[in-house]
């Protein structure tokens, strides 16, 4: 078997870190469906995240491990997570501890494009 038809069809889990060493993370929440962010994970993040069960990125803008809420108080209680296909990108299932955003929004997809101008999307 190939190593993308294990991956894509196979039991083990062998994430595919792009060329800067993450995955793309889409964390929902578990019970309403609303998509509350979207972040990136490495190795250690992930790591983080399956032995805590509290979800755990990687900052590109600091280029470091962050515990989402870790200031705030805001974690993310990971209930489980799915992998794609090719398993390059992850679904956090979550229950979230106050808001998602940095802005205290509940998600940080507050806003619609409507045209060229972004309204509110509640």
């Amino acid at each position: 078997m190939s190593t993308d038809t294990a991956r894509e069809q196979g039991s083990a889990f062998s994430p595919k870190f792009d060329a800067a060493g993450l995955l793309s993370a889409v964390v929902q929440d578990a019970s309403s469906g609303e998509i509350l962010m979207v972040a990136f994970m490495d190795e250690r993040a992930l790591a983080a995240t399956q032995d805590t069960g509290i979800a755990h990125f990687h900052s590109r803008s600091r280029n470091a491990l962050w515990k989402k809420g870790e200031t705030s108080g805001n974690v993310l209680h990971v209930e489980r997570i799915l992998v794609d296909c090719d398993q390059d990108a992850l679904v956090l299932k979550v229950r979230p501890a106050g808001p998602a955003c940095h802005t205290g929004a509940r998600s940080c997809f507050y806003r619609r494009l409507d045209g060229n101008s972004l309204v509110p999307s509640g």
